[in-house]
């Protein structure tokens, strides 16, 4: 038996022209590249980057370095791949460490990779790693939760690809009304669905609503994520409210960075969660059909110039 979702918004779908569709990798421009080549040809600091770049992955290379006896690296991730021979003369390895070039990386200062994405900072070079894993400026991954994507890129061209590859329905405002219809309530498979992206205050949301098993028993969950980093989602309040028969549930709480997985989020069960009897009971009838409407509200927090409390700012 088939479910159906339907959204009902009071607000107009976001028109076509409010979401841009820059090239993800639009960043690396031809000017940019330039630069950076101006800025190579007379940096020696790039050059020793160059020697620390590993022949085969083409990764900046961490200690262990390995070195055959004629002198040439490789990062020792590739040293099992390659099965101890030398990708360059094909000579075995060994378990020669170059410790030569490990302390010539000790020495180097060098700017983040993102940093055509407009990250500023510079770092040593064995702190860079941890850094980029961690960057502000590094893109991000699609948020769709039906399905394993890996696409990237920035926060519109994401939004432009969950409107054209995934159709997610957009909306414009920071209230929404959802029904969830399903004719078999009993059967409860691990599928996700989600709903909508809303854009409001400048930013976009997205609204997750599923079912799923958790332990013995089936539950219906819906949260919201920011599509942005996890300082800015602070800035924002979501409320979800679902009932019926005089009886209602409500959730308060603060939208999850879509930098954490749907995956995390959902299981840290961060959201509104409505178990089956429940949902059951909210739907009337006769308990052989699940109704359900989830409502809910997006705000922005703002800072009391008098008092320092915040007071919430709600879109007209």
């Amino acid at each position: 038996m088939e479910s159906s979702i339907e959204c009902v918004s009071s607000s107009d779908g976001i028109d076509d022209d409010e979401i841009s569709h820059p090239n993800p990798f639009s960043q690396f421009s031809s000017s940019t590249k330039s630069s950076h080549n101006n800025i190579n040809s007379n940096n020696p600091t790039t050059s020793v980057h160059e020697l620390l770049e590993c022949p085969v992955c083409t990764n900046s290379m961490y200690p262990p370095i390995h070195q055959c006896h004629n002198g040439h690296t490789l990062c020792s991730t590739c040293k099992v791949r390659v099965h101890n021979r030398c990708p360059t003369c094909r000579q075995e390895l060994g378990d020669i460490r170059c410790l030569a070039l490990e302390k010539v990386a000790e020495s180097l200062e060098l700017p983040c990779k993102y940093c055509s994405l407009g990250c500023p900072e510079i770092f040593p070079y064995y702190s860079k790693l941890k850094h980029e894993a961690a960057c502000n400026f590094r893109p991000y991954s699609c948020p769709y939760a039906g399905s394993e994507c890996s696409v990237v890129g920035d926060i519109p061209y994401l939004v432009a690809h969950l409107r054209d590859d995934h159709k997610v329905d957009m909306h414009s405002g920071c209230t929404f009304n959802h029904r969830y219809v399903k004719s078999n309530p009993r059967d409860v498979e691990n599928a996700t669905w989600m709903l909508t992206v809303f854009h409001c205050f400048g930013q976009y949301f997205c609204l997750h609503f599923e079912a799923f098993q958790l332990g013995m028993a089936p539950v219906y969950m819906a949260f919201l994520r920011f599509m942005g980093d996890e300082m800015d989602a602070r800035n924002y309040s979501y409320s979800l409210e679902v009932g019926g028969n005089g009886r209602k549930l409500i959730w308060e709480g603060t939208p999850r960075s879509v930098r954490d997985s749907h995956r995390k989020v959902r299981d840290s069960h961060d959201g509104l969660i409505i178990q089956r009897n429940m949902a059951l009971f909210f739907s009337g009838g006769d308990r052989k059909e699940l109704k359900l409407r989830v409502t809910g509200r997006i705000w922005k927090e703002q800072q009391n110039p008098d008092g320092g409390a915040c007071i919430p700012n709600f879109c007209s």
